[in-house]
Parts: structure tokens; sequence; C-alpha cells
């Protein structure tokens, strides 16, 4: 076999690196020819002409997949045929997974460009460097965790510096000079005298060429004005004030502080050999403060909990023990009224962890069945594309089951072809268990379910004869979401509807064209299609038998259901269930302990924003269904919740909830039980960058950040509090303050930690991390923004077991703990402060507008990173952890269900999404319109709440 055959990657780098003219899709029908070529760093693929310039890039570690084909809207833009499918291929990269769709002048070219990213994806950029990584596998054991998994932040770290040496350097001559340094610290918000930055720039300028530094000059620079104080005080206390700590003092700090149990001296000679740059130091294995700094900034001192990076949890118990990960209105890339419809999306939520996507089916032209929002203008797409995409994507991150919830609104003959293709596709996926309702009251477990696919839809009553191919379904049979909406505001949504359509049409005339068919005559067509109301429909006997533990049902009454059968779900609108939470929240946790419940936002929300998640999960509800396609605050703590088991889309209730009475609205919600105290020490913050909405962008003034940490959880539990604001200081502010929570149930609770940049007319978000509050591990941590590199906050973590009646103080005098007051010479008094202002959440999250500085910039979503200090589920599916674990402290909070009952980060890699581009958005003056339809629809929703809210005959039945 030839070397090339062998070795296909450099024949593909060098191919790459030459250059090649290929056609690059843009927008509506546009094709520009590009030379594309691979730089000389095989850091990231640029193009040319452009009027971009430098920034006319995609670097290699934003890429998140290459795929081969027309699979894309861009290509299906463009007329059949215009491209041979075999010379077409999709690049999806960057925050937002926007595609870079091109055409390359023959197959051969297309695929050298294929496998040529593919193998840069992978690490490998040269021939050797497949040989190299099986030594290094080969050297170490698979259980030496720190060792393996560190030595790939270590690398990534290398990209960074690597990455921003080039932005740097602005004239492009491989050298920096003193003003681009000091425009490169102005970025890092590095606030330092001229005169500071010119000694420290003369100490590193080593070589012959006075005047600029190198890259590894630049490398020598950068650690001069990155020495961490915080940590140098932290490592002296540990080593008796020596310049470095010996295998005792590292042994003792990692048990004392860390909370590591079983830490060998073997583990300690392993971290030193791991991140010790010095070969002196490593040769007398001890560890000094740049092989100290590595070790607290690699994903070993992050405060996420790494077994939380896989399945922790009981998975053999009933579905209805569990929190599901659901979606509403899957298909959806933006708005409810006149976004596209794609399949892509079903790729997307499917690979995050969601396990309960939505398809709205309706009849289709030439019998094909189709999926879209029905009386809106939302595009379309068939039902068989969306069957295919689950079939491909179901199973790729995890295999626990995916609940398909079907809304059917086809007739029979188009509901045999559902039923057709359901099972030609999906084939032994697809769940068929023969079952008898009066057999079980228990539902399966999602490891008995492992790899199926329960279809959630309407079922056929138990009197219609069995060799029927079809019968008549009512109302009361089914628990569909545009029917319980109807039901309770009494068709004024679809009214509602209907006068925004009309709106929509007068205010952007460029969709005149749509409507033109909308006269006189067809204007009444369409009025009575919305308003009328269909007491039953005809169901197909092969859609209703597949069919199984997931039956649709109508919610009648929340008490009298709770005993009924197990092997059904209901659907309410969040409206609705609030009423009820509200005012019986102990009969809703029971009604949820015995069947599944899916919540679903209001038809309101026509801008695709999102409800506050947590109110639900405190009730118990399973299936939380959010627009997955609107990135803000809701959505970040659903990745939270599910990344608390291993992202695999199902987490663990409390044993409580499960069994039992409990009411979550109560002062005292678990009566005799301890409460857990979270005390938090914010040290300082690490290379905060400036708001990324800033109008001036990296020549904006240097920050002024403070921390806000906030506890979101049962009501009593929930709190905000908030460090002084550092001035001037971006870079390594130091804080010093310790915030105190107490916390009633802390097996639900999620702890937010943001950063934000004090302004005098308000504040700019710059980051955030939400964590679960079981998945924090103790001692001192780095806690890593979401989405950004580099960027992190490094704090002390302690969790106490507390009894009695709980006390706030607002002011704590001395030592809370005598360790912690090296990094406070000489010591200070702490503040803990409560925030007065009521929690605001982002309008894009409320169906109330907040304030703007709380908003989260849509367009910048932060999708799970892929940065040094993050570290991927896969790779640690293939490395086990060490036999040091964890451990947390003395009194922890005993575990009801004799496991890690923790959550698991929202960090899971999605380097495998098969995604497009992003979703809809419309031009400034469209958004203006649409946010001016938003309020008055704010305004009716209030007014149909206080209309409603003494009229539910859900559970207005007597007094509670």
């Amino acid at each position: 076999m030839s070397a090339d055959r062998k070795h296909p990657e450099p024949r593909c780098i060098c191919s790459m690196q030459a250059g090649s003219q290929m056609i690059k899709l843009k927008g509506k029908s546009k094709a520009l020819v590009r030379l594309f070529y691979l730089d000389e760093h095989k850091s990231c693929i640029r193009w040319r002409p452009s009027r971009k310039h430098e920034r006319a890039k995609i670097t290699i570690d934003s890429i998140h997949e290459v795929c081969e084909g027309m699979r894309t809207e861009v290509f299906r833009r463009f007329a059949n045929n215009s491209f041979d499918p075999n010379c077409c291929f999709s690049i999806y990269h960057g925050d937002h997974v926007e595609s870079l769709d091109l055409v390359s002048t023959n197959g051969e070219e297309a695929r050298t460009w294929i496998t040529g990213l593919k193998y840069l994806l992978a690490g490998i950029s040269d021939e050797d460097s497949l040989a190299k990584r099986q030594r290094t596998r080969d050297q170490y054991p698979f259980n030496c965790f720190v060792q393996i998994v560190c030595a790939y932040f270590l690398i990534s770290c290398c990209k960074w510096l690597r990455q921003t040496f080039s932005e740097a350097d602005k004239n492009g001559d491989g050298n920096l000079s003193i003003g681009e340094v000091l425009q490169l610290l102005h970025k890092l918000n590095v606030n330092l005298p001229k005169q500071k930055v010119r000694e420290m720039f003369q100490e590193a300028d080593t070589d012959e060429n006075q005047g600029s530094l190198t890259f590894e000059e630049f490398c020598t620079f950068y650690k001069l004005i990155s020495t961490r104080r915080d940590l140098y005080l932290l490592m002296i206390t540990y080593n008796n004030h020596k310049e470095h700590m010996d295998l005792n003092d590292l042994q003792r700090f990692l048990e004392n502080e860390q909370k590591m149990v079983n830490v060998t001296k073997d583990y300690c000679k392993m971290i030193i050999n791991q991140f010790e740059p010095c070969s002196e130091n490593q040769t007398h294995m001890v560890l000094g403060i740049d092989g100290f700094t590595n070790y607290m900034r690699s994903p070993a001192g992050d405060i996420f909990n790494p077994e939380h990076y896989q399945v922790n949890q009981d998975m053999a118990q009933p579905l209805t023990n569990y929190y599901i990960a659901s979606s509403h209105n899957t298909y959806l890339t933006g708005d409810q009224l006149l976004s596209q419809s794609r399949v892509d999306m079903y790729a997307y939520v499917l690979q995050a962890g969601c396990r309960c996507v939505e398809v709205d089916c309706w009849d289709g032209p030439d019998g094909e069945p189709i999926v879209h929002h029905g009386y809106t203008l939302t595009s379309k797409i068939l039902f068989k594309d969306v069957v295919e995409t689950i079939n491909k994507y179901a199973f790729a991150k995890t295999q626990y089951p995916v609940i398909l919830s079907i809304e059917n609104h086809c007739t029979v003959p188009q509901q045999k072809k559902m039923a057709q293709y359901l099972m030609e596709v999906l084939q032994e996926k697809l769940d068929l268990s023969n079952i008898n309702v009066n057999e079980s009251r228990r539902l399966p477990s999602p490891e008995i379910l492992k790899g199926k696919v329960l279809v959630k839809g309407k079922k056929l009553p138990a009197n219609i004869d069995a060799d029927a191919e079809e019968g008549d379904v009512s109302d009361e049979d089914s628990g569909e979401e545009d029917e319980e909406e109807e039901e309770q505001i009494n068709g004024d949504v679809r009214c509602f509807f209907l006068f925004f359509y009309i709106r929509i049409i007068g205010q952007f005339p460029l969709w005149s064209c749509v409507s033109k068919s909308v006269q006189s005559n067809d204007s009444l067509c369409f009025i009575l299609i919305v308003f009328r109301r269909r007491k039953t429909m005809r169901l197909s006997r092969a859609l209703s038998d597949l069919v199984k533990y997931t039956k649709s049902v109508r919610v009648h009454d929340i008490e009298t259901q709770a005993y009924m059968c197990s092997w059904q779900v209901s659907s309410l609108n969040e409206s609705l269930t609030n009423q009820i939470l509200t005012l019986k929240p102990a009969q809703l946790v029971r009604f949820n302990q015995r069947q599944l419940l899916r919540v679903y936002p209001s038809n309101y929300r026509v801008d695709s924003s999102n409800f506050n998640p947590q109110s639900f999960w405190n009730a118990g509800c399973h299936l939380v269904a959010l627009n997955y396609q609107t990135e803000g605050r809701m959505l970040q703590l659903n990745r939270a919740k599910f990344a608390a088991n291993g992202n695999c889309g199902y987490v663990l209730k409390p044993k409580c909830m499960c069994k039992g009475v409990f009411n979550p609205m109560l002062e005292d919600p678990l009566p005799g039980h301890r409460k857990s105290q979270l005390v938090l020490k914010i040290i300082s913050g690490q290379q905060l960058p400036k708001p990324k909405d800033s109008m001036l962008g990296d020549r904006g003034e240097i920050i002024d950040p403070f921390v806000e940490v906030e506890i979101i959880g049962l009501p009593v539990d929930c709190n905000k509090q908030q460090t002084r604001v550092v001035d001037d200081n971006g870079f390594n502010p130091m804080w010093e303050e310790t915030l105190v929570f107490t916390l009633h149930m802390p097996q639900i609770a999620l702890v937010r930690f943001m950063v934000w940049d004090h302004d005098p007319i308000g504040r700019d978000f710059i980051g955030q991390r939400t964590i679960a509050f079981k998945s924090m591990m103790p001692g001192y941590r780095h806690v890593y923004l979401e989405g950004m590199e580099e960027a992190s906050i490094f704090v002390h973590v302690t969790i106490n077991d507390i009894t009695g009646k709980v006390t706030f103080y607002s002011i704590f005098y001395g030592r809370l703990n005598p360790q912690w007051q090296p990094l406070s010479i000489p010591a200070t008094p702490v503040l803990s402060r409560r925030m007065n202002d009521p929690d605001t959440p982002s309008s894009k999250d409320s169906p109330f507008k907040g304030h703007r500085s709380q908003s989260v910039p849509r367009r910048h979503p932060p999708l799970p990173p892929n940065t040094p200090h993050h570290i991927r589920k896969d790779f640690f599916n293939q490395y086990p952890l060490p036999q040091c674990s964890y451990s947390a402290t003395k009194n922890s909070v005993p575990n009801n269900h004799n496991l890690a009952e923790s959550e698991s980060s929202s960090l899971s890699s999605l380097d495998s999404l098969d995604l497009s581009t992003l979703p809809f958005r419309f031009p400034d003056n469209q958004q203006q319109t649409m946010g001016t339809l938003q309020r008055e629809m704010n305004a009716l929703f209030e007014q149909k709440m206080c209309e409603i809210r003494c009229h539910s005959p859900l559970f207005f039945r007597g007094e509670s």
C-alpha cells in the first residue's frame, strides 16, 4: 500500500494550503467565486477577495462539523440540478453554528477538502500526529484522569496564545511591536502604566531583533503580566512560604482544601509531571507557581464535578420519577409566525440532549404529510424528512428513549402515510410493546427503554371494534396543545393570530405577494378555519396502534386523575399550570407522581420566548417544553439542569417528589430536614472580556466588573447577592468577598454566576455560568464563563449542613475559615449583600418586558463551548476517573437515592451537529414592529389571566 493511501492527510493538507477556486453560496440564490486556502499555521480557513479582509476566515477550532452534499437550506434555494452534489459540502462553524456552503470544481477536490478538514478537526495535521497520539496514549494508563485530560487543556492554551498573537499582529510580519502590544492589552482589559508595559516588553525582548516580540517572546511577556497573586498567596500558605510545593504540601492541599480522598504520592507525582513546565522542578518532584497555576486552571480545578460528565444517577426507576428534556415546536428556527421550519433543528436538539421533540403534522400536497405551525406563515417541511432525521440523530449522543410528540391534524389517508413512514424508517427503534393497561400501574424505566422511540399522540378508545381501520376521537380523549389553549381562553388566541396576521401583512409590503389570495371570500374562509371548533376527528388505526405508553389525554381534574392509569401524558400551557401551581401545588405534585405532564409555552409567545422552567420543576413536572431556538437565561437554566446527569436528557427527581405529600410553595417545605448552607468566597476574575454588544467593541473602555450569584430553586431558596465593583480591571480583578446562601432543598437548586460591567446608567452583561448545586466541587475552583475562552472567576466553595431556624445576616465579621485568610492580608470584613431589586429576566424569556441590561443578546447564543477549560463528554467516556475520587464535605446532605444526585455540566460536546444557518432574524425596522405587536399581546395576556383566574374548570372544585 502506498504512503499516500496509508497517510492521505499530508496530501490533503498541502492541497488545501495551495488553495482552491470554489463557489461560495450566500443568502437568496447568490453565488460568489473565491479562492479558499488553509493558512500556514493550519489554524484557519481563509478566502479572498473579501470586504472583510483579515476577518474573512474560519478558525479550525470553531468548526463543528463538515458535511458532504447539498444538505442545508442555502442549497435548497437553488434550482434542482444547479450543482453536482458530489462537488458540494458545508462547514458548520461558530457560536451560531452557521454554515459555509461551498461548491468545488470537481468531486475529487471536494473530497480532498472534506478529508483534510476532518483530519484537522481530529487534531491530525501531519503524518506523525497519529503515531504521536498513540504513543501518548500508550505511555499513560487509562485511569490517569488528570494526566490525560489536562494535556488537552495545555495544548488548547497554546492554541489560544497563538490565535491571540496572530490577531494582535496587525501588519502580519510575525512580530508584535510595542504599539500592537498596547492595543492587545487594551483589548484584554489590562490597565497598566505604559512605563510598566515597556519594562516588561524589554524584559521579554531577548533576541537580536530589538523592539518587537516573536511568538516565543510574547509567551514570556504574557507570563509576566498574568502571574496570579491570589494563587501565589494560596501556594505559599501550604508550602511554609517556600517557592514551591513538594509532594507532602500538594497532598495536604488536595485533601484539606479540595476535599479529595485517597490522594496518594503517586497521584501527586503525576500532577507534577503533567503541569510543571520546569524540568528541574520535575526532577526534584516539586510544583512551582507556574505548574500550580496550570493545575488550578485545568479541568481538575473546575467547579464542575467531573464525575457528572457521565450518567451518574439511577436510571431504573419509572419514567414518572424523572425530569425529561423537552422541546416545543422543534422544527422552528425563530418566531412562531414567520420563521423557517427546518429538519436540522431536530438534529440540533437531539444532540443537545433533548429527549422529547414535537412534530405538528398537517395534510400536504401529493398525499405527503407536512410539518409546520398551523395557520401561520412558517415554511413547511416533509414529515418523512423529519422522521429520517430523528432516526439518524435520536441516539447519536445518548441511548435513553426519545418521545415523539405528534400533534395530528391530518386526514386518515395521510395518517396512514405517517404510520407507514414511522414503521419503515424507525423499524426496531419504534417501541411496539404489547401492554395491558390493567396489568401494571407503573411506567417502564429509561434503562428498559434504551434505544427506543415512544410515540405520544391520540389513541382510539377501547370500545371501538378491533377490526375497524379508523374511528372517531373526541377532544375529551386527547390532550393536544391547541385544544387546551382554545378551551381555556375561548378561542381568543386564534382570533388574535388572525389579527396579528393582518397587521403583519400591512406592515411588510415584501409579503404582499403571499397574501394576494387573501381577498374577501378567502379571508372569510380563513376565519372559518380558525374558529372552527372540531369536537371530534377521525383517527387511523395504524397510527393509533403506534401509541403505547404515552397516550395523549385531556386534564379534567388533577385530584381525581392522580389515581388513574400511568400510561398517558397530559399537556397544559404555562399560564394554566401556573394557576394550578399557585392554588393547588401539593395536588399538582401528586398528579405528577402518577402520570407524565407536559408544560408548553403560551400561544402569546409569538416571538418564541421562554418561560421560567424552574417553577414547574419545583412541582415535579416532567416534560417542560422550551423553544430551543431562542437563546437566553431560561435555556441556560435548562442546559444546567439536564447537564446534571451526563446530559442524557433524564434527571432523577428528589425522592419527596416521587412519593408522599410535598408542597413546594411552603416556607419550610421539608420540616425536620437539615438545610444546606453555601458559603462562596468570590476571590478574583481572569481575562474578563468587554460586553459583546459594546458599540466600540475592543476599543471600548476597560470594564468595571462585579459578580452576581443567584440561587434558583424553590421559592423559599431563591436569592441573589453581588460583590462590590472593581474599577478599570477586567484582566485580573480582585474581590475577595464572601456570599452566604441557605437552601432548604439543594437537590433541585441551580447556582448562577453572572459577571456584569458597571456603568453609571446601568450595567452591561459580560457572561454567565449556571451549574446544578449538587454538581459543584468544594474548595478553590475556577468558574469558566459559558462560551468564552479563558474568561473565569476564582472562588472558594464550602457547603455546610445547618439545623434550626434560618437567620440571614447582612455583615459577617472575622474569619469564617482560617485557611481563607492568606488571600486577605490584612484580614478585612467581608460583606454579604442581598439584592433588593426583583428578578427581571430578559424580555426574550418573559411575556413582560425586562431591563435592557439584564438581557442576553440573542445573536450570541453560548453553545456548549469547545474551549481549553471544558472537557468534552466523549473524552470522559474514553478515559475513566482515577482511583482517587472526590467527596463532599463531612456534613453533606444524605442522598435519598443512594446515588450521586447532583447535576451535570451543560458543556457536553456538540461537535457532530448537522445544523445550518442561524434562526431567521428580522431587519431592525421589522423587529421594532414585532416588538410593538408583542407588547400588545402581553397586555392582552395580562387581561386574559385576570379573566380566567377564577373560572378554570380544572381545579376549582372547592377549597384546597
